[in-house]
């Protein structure tokens, strides 16, 4: 019974903290306009969560950390910019478990991402 107990601590230790902020991420703003809201869903979901940027706005060229915990557990989730005019851009199926940085743009017109 003894062992038990820093043996239970030891395996909470050892994999609380890899699934704890697993979906966190850096956002990258390279889109040309100003980012006011950032919303982030799993793929399969239909309604949209909460505003998750963290900051008032996100300027063209700038970077900020994304920290969220929502409760559903998703493999792909949908990322949802909104501008200063409320025009909404989405980025789909984003495996956020797999991607420490997204860096958002325009190429041609249409919206792109690129992910590390």
């Amino acid at each position: 019974m003894n062992n038990l107990v820093p043996t239970v601590l030891l395996v909470l230790l050892a994999f609380g903290p890899a699934t704890a902020g697993e979906q966190d991420f850096t956002l990258v703003n390279r889109t040309g306009v100003e980012i006011y809201e950032l919303y982030i869903r799993p793929a399969f979901a239909d309604d949209w969560q909460e505003d998750v940027l963290s900051a008032d706005t996100l300027p063209d060229g700038q970077e900020i950390e994304i920290s969220f915990d929502l409760e559903e557990e998703a493999d792909y989730w949908n990322i949802r910019v909104v501008d200063g005019e409320g025009d909404a851009i989405d980025w789909p199926e984003v495996d956020l478990t797999e991607i420490s940085t997204i860096v958002l743009s325009f190429e041609d017109g249409l919206p792109m991402a690129r992910y590390e």
